[in-house]
């Protein structure tokens, strides 16, 4: 069985800890400039609403990354 050096562990956590805050950063402002520009421009609600659920879905992703991480370090 391969083991990973402890240096490429490294690596590949911050990599994944990097990922982790640009998914954060981008959803919020991704999801602040849809409701600002939904609120100027009419859309319905059910459109809002879908940009709702996909910040959700990626704050949750952003989550199980986070606790994998935390798992990770943990166990090192």
């Amino acid at each position: 069985m391969n083991r990973q050096q402890p240096q490429d562990k490294a690596r590949a956590t911050a990599r994944k800890a990097r990922m982790v805050a640009i998914v954060i950063a981008a959803t919020m402002l991704l999801w602040m400039g849809a409701q600002a520009l939904g609120g100027r421009l009419g859309w319905p609600t059910r459109l809002v609403f879908l940009f709702d659920l996909a910040a959700l879905a990626a704050f949750f992703w952003a989550l199980v990354v986070s606790y994998q991480i935390w798992r990770d370090r943990r166990e090192s």
